[in-house]
C-alpha cells in the first residue's frame, strides 16, 4: 500500500475546466443510501462531502439515508434496485461488498452496481479503552493466549474488514476472541466508551484519536502496511509479529443502468469536490485517509481483492 499524504492525493487529481454546468433537475433530492448506523466513518464521510457534491451541481441536493443491516447488504438490495435515473446513489464499501458473497448467498449482484469513485483507503486497527490493560498488540494476544474465548472484539458486521482482520489474526496468532457483530463503527465506538467490549475493530479514520489532546481510545496497531502519517506512533501488526494486512475502501455508486451522460457528471463532480483544498483540510479534520480512484479504476482492482478473500475463506472461514 503506497503511502497516502493528503495533500498528495488531491494534487494528483486531473485538473478539470472550469465550464458552466447546467442546473441539476430541481425538486427532488438525490438519497445517498448508507449501509451501516449514523455515526461511523461512512456515515461521517458522505454527510460531510454532500455539501461540496451539491456545490458542484448546481441545484443538486444530497440526502443521506442510513440503511443497515447484514453488513451492509441491505444497502446494497436497495441501491441495485433503484431508478437509475442519478437521484439513488449508495456507498460501497470492501471488504463487505465482496465478501458477503464468499461466504453466504446474497441479494444483490456487483454486476448490475457502478462504481463511481473510491474516497478512502482505511487501515482496520485494534482499538481499546485508555484504561484498557494492554499496551501493545503483543499485550493482547499474550492475554488472548492465556484466557482464550474470553476477550471480545467488536466489529461492523460479520464479513467486514474488521472481522476479516480478526479472523487472520486469530490464525496468525493461534488465538481464540469473542467475535462481536454490531451494525456499524458508531454502535462499536459507543460500546467501548461504555466497557461493554473490550477491543473495537476500527478503522484509523473513525477512531477521532487526533481531535482531542486526551482522546478516550487508544489504537493499539493498525493493518496497513505501514504507518499512517497522520499517525506515526500506531505500528503495523506486522510491525508486531502478525502478517495481517486489512483496510476498508470507502466509496460511491450507482444502479448500472444509470445513463452515462449522468454517471460522467457524477464522477467528475465528485472529482473536483475532492480535490478542492476546502475539502482537503476537511478530511483532515475528520481523520480521512483519502485514496482517491475513479470508478473504472477501482472496478479494475475488485477482481484481485475478491479472488484474495475466497482464499482467506477457504483458509479460515470466518463465519
Amino acid at each position: 500500500m503506497r503511502r497516502r499524504t493528503l495533500l498528495a492525493a488531491a494534487a494528483a487529481l486531473p485538473a478539470a475546466p472550469a465550464l458552466a454546468q447546467p442546473a441539476w433537475p430541481a425538486g427532488r433530492p438525490i438519497e445517498v443510501v448508507v449501509g451501516f448506523a449514523p455515526g461511523g466513518g461512512t456515515d461521517v464521510m458522505v454527510r460531510a462531502l454532500a455539501p461540496f457534491l451539491a456545490a458542484e451541481l448546481p441545484g443538486a441536493n444530497f440526502v443521506v439515508v442510513n440503511r443497515p443491516g447484514a453488513g451492509g447488504e441491505t444497502a446494497y438490495v436497495a441501491l441495485q434496485g433503484a431508478r437509475p435515473d442519478g437521484f439513488t446513489l449508495g456507498t460501497i464499501n470492501t471488504p463487505g461488498y465482496l465478501s458477503l458473497g464468499v461466504q453466504r448467498r446474497v441479494r444483490y449482484d456487483t454486476a448490475q452496481i457502478r462504481l463511481l469513485a473510491r474516497l478512502v483507503d482505511d487501515p482496520s486497527a485494534f482499538v481499546v479503552h485508555r484504561d484498557a490493560p494492554w499496551r501493545t498488540l503483543r499485550d493482547l494476544v499474550a492475554d488472548a493466549k492465556r484466557r482464550p474465548g474470553v476477550i471480545s472484539v467488536a466489529s461492523s458486521g460479520v464479513g467486514t474488514d474488521d472481522h476479516l482482520g480478526l479472523t487472520l489474526l486469530e490464525a496468525a496468532s493461534g488465538t481464540e476472541f469473542i467475535h462481536a457483530p454490531f451494525a456499524g463503527a458508531g454502535p462499536v465506538r459507543n460500546a467501548l466508551l461504555g466497557k461493554q467490549i473490550d477491543v473495537a475493530g476500527l478503522n484509523l479514520g473513525e477512531i477521532g484519536m487526533l481531535s482531542t489532546d486526551n482522546p478516550p481510545m487508544r489504537a493499539l496497531a493498525a493493518m496497513g502496511e505501514t504507518r499512517w502519517e497522520l499517525m506515526p506512533d500506531v505500528p503495523t501488526f506486522r510491525e508486531e509479529g502478525f502478517d495481517v494486512v486489512m483496510t476498508s475502501e470507502r466509496g460511491l455508486a450507482a444502479p448500472r443502468g444509470i445513463p452515462e451522460e449522468i454517471a460522467r457528471r457524477l464522477e467528475d463532480a465528485i472529482a473536483r469536490a475532492v480535490a478542492k483544498p476546502e475539502w482537503v483540510e476537511k478530511a483532515r479534520q475528520l481523520e480521512l485517509p483519502m485514496a482517491f480512484l475513479r470508478g473504472a479504476q477501482w472496478e479494475a482492482l475488485l477482481p484481485a481483492q475478491l479472488a484474495r478473500y475466497r482464499a482467506i475463506w477457504a483458509r479460515t472461514p470466518w463465519q
